[in-house]
Formats: C-alpha cells, structure tokens, sequence
C-alpha cells in the first residue's frame, strides 16, 4: 500500500473519519481530541522509525504513564510527600527513626506519602504511614529488587522499566518532597528536582533536605554549593530559597503545612501567573507584595487581586478560591517561593 503522510491537523481523509469511529465505538472517551491525536502518533511513529527497540520503549512509556494517571487519578485531591533516601539505612540507625517518624506524622495530619518501594529510607517511610497512606513506585533493575513488605501487594504499587517515568510520577504526584541522606540515586533525584523548580518547570513546592540532629550529609552538600556553584556564578543567591535544610521531623512537617497555609495551587493563563489561594489577602497586603516583589514583575507589570479567569471553568472544584495575578517573568523562581511564603506569612484575610 503507497505510504500516506499522516497530520495532526484534521486533514488525514478517512484515517479521521476511522479514528473517529474507533474511539466512538469505546464508549466515553474524555478529552476525544487528545486521543485523536496520540492515536495519529503512534501510527506516525509506525511509518516513520524502522527501530523496534524505540517502538518497544514508546510503547512501554505510553503504558507506563496511562497506569500511573490510573493509580493516582482517585487521589488527587489528597496531598502527597514523595520522600527519598538510601534503600541501604539499616533500621538500627537513628535516621531510620526519623523516617518512620515522618511518615507516621505525615499519615497523622493526612497526607500521603510516595516512595521507591525499596528497603532503607523508604521502608520506613512506609511502616510509619502505613499501607493505607502509602504508594510505592519500583523499578525493574538487572539485580533482583522487590517491594519492601508494607508495600507487597498494595494496590497502589507500579512497578516500572524506565528511570524516566518513575521520575515523572515521584515529581508529577508531589506535594512537598522530603530528601534524607542516601547515594547516587537520591543525589540524582535532588538535583533534578532543584532543575525543574529552578527553570519553573514544576510549580514550587516544599523541597526539604532532613539530617539527624548534628548530621553533617546535607551540611557538606551545601557548602559545595556555596563555595563552588554560587561562588563561580553558576547558581544565583535566590536559588537557596528552593529547599530548606531541616533537622528535625516536626520541622519537616511543621515547614509542609506552612506551605498550604494560604497557597492552593499556581497556573499559567496567556502571559500572567494565577495563584489561587485557600484564603484571601488584604489590600494593603497586596500593595506590600508589588513593593517587595517588584523586581520580579515584567516592566509595567503588577499583583493584582482577582476571581477565578474564564480560562480556568474546567476547574470547578477550586472556582470559589480567591486569586492573585501577577506579571511574574517567568525567570527567578527562588524569588517567586519567597513570595509563596511571604503570602503564607499574611495574618490578615478578608472574608
């Protein structure tokens, strides 16, 4: 059969009209548009790369995402800690306490928590929030590697083959992230995590980095930072207002709720930044943040109070909560969390 070059557009003749029918033949299919189009993906990718291995790993990535979207899509309205840390913490040293801690605390003032599933840090994550608050997100590795017992069998486990999806939902599902100390891997996940609240390419959230009291891991790490990172120019000074470095559970989870104090959420509508808010600020509150935030704002740009916008009527859960426009631009995200928090600090609300 002649190749035909497919589109994403609607100009595809009756491969259209075949997809159309395919998907109103499944029943209820949401967003059918978007279907449409990852459907027309995967018969591009079929016509175009000859690789069956990247055929192979576009298929599993597709599967691996649609499973996740599935386990946490009933949760979402529950706030969730995705915490890290060495699988190799024996449970006769202090830290494993502290995270068992943790997560009992967590589960306490109703959070949930995501962990690797493995042993260690995340094994007693998972004992002191139980099987009930807990997710696990394995790995296949070439090594034998399986959940840690709270876990097994767990309706909210997913196992996964690729680094990269695992990522995704460690981050994508977070509420706050906890880092204790640990190897390569929890390195690894710090360091992305700094990335993408530092380039804004996830919305900030609370980072912490939690030692034992008198522990020195996240001391040393910082101190790098400082010297080398900050010192050569290759970080800016804001960029530390990203994490904050605890020793203590309570601090941990006392720093979590002050985040959701008064923030909700964040979103991008055309060029302008929408905080929504669990409780409004004052005017005079409002004047404070465009004085103090200034240098964050476009030239001409302001904070502005505000309802929810037309663009955001897909989210009728949270139409109700009051808003803050800002002419935010969109490159110093250090300062931006220091505006969250200033936000959270306000003692004053309106009704």
């Amino acid at each position: 059969m002649e190749y035909m070059e497919l589109h994403f557009t609607r100009n595809n003749g009756s491969i259209d009209e075949e997809i159309d029918r395919l998907i109103a033949l499944t029943g209820t299919v949401c967003d059918s548009e978007i279907v449409r189009e990852m459907i027309i993906a995967a018969l591009k990718a079929g016509q175009e790369d000859h690789n069956r291995a990247d055929l192979k790993l576009m298929n599993t990535t597709l599967k691996e995402m649609r499973f996740t979207a599935k386990i946490f899509g009933p949760y979402r309205q529950v706030r969730k800690v995705t915490v890290f840390g060495s699988a190799r913490t024996r449970s006769d040293e202090p830290v494993y306490g502290m995270a068992r801690q943790f997560g009992e605390m967590l589960a306490q003032a109703g959070y949930m928590v995501i962990t690797g599933a493995g042993g260690g840090i995340m094994q007693a994550v998972n004992e002191g929030a139980g099987p009930e608050h807990s997710f696990g997100v394995n790995i296949k590795l070439p090594f034998e590697q399986s959940a840690n017992y709270v876990l097994k069998g767990n309706p909210r486990l997913i196992t996964y083959k690729y680094f990269f999806n695992r990522k995704v939902a460690f981050l994508k599902e977070a509420d706050a992230i906890a880092l204790f100390p640990g190897g390569f891997g929890t390195l690894d996940e710090a360091m992305e995590t700094l990335t993408l609240l530092q380039t804004g390419k996830r919305a900030p959230l609370p980072l912490l980095l939690v030692d034992e009291p008198g522990g020195q891991y996240w001391n040393h790490w910082l101190r790098f930072f400082e010297e080398e990172l900050l010192g050569q120019g290759y970080i800016e000074s804001s960029d530390f207002g990203l994490f904050e470095r605890v020793d203590s559970i309570s601090a941990a989870v006392r720093s979590i709720d002050l985040f959701y104090r008064r923030y909700h959420s964040l979103r991008y509508v055309d060029k302008q930044l929408v905080i929504r808010l669990q409780s409004a600020i004052g005017a005079g509150d409002i004047l404070e943040l465009n004085e103090q935030f200034r240098d964050i704002l476009i030239p001409g740009g302001r904070i502005c109070g505000s309802c929810s916008l037309p663009e955001e009527s897909a989210e009728k859960e949270i139409a109700g909560l009051p808003r803050l426009v800002v002419d935010f631009n969109r490159r110093d995200f250090g300062r931006l969390r220091k505006l969250i928090d200033v936000i959270n600090g306000f003692t004053k609300a309106e009704g």
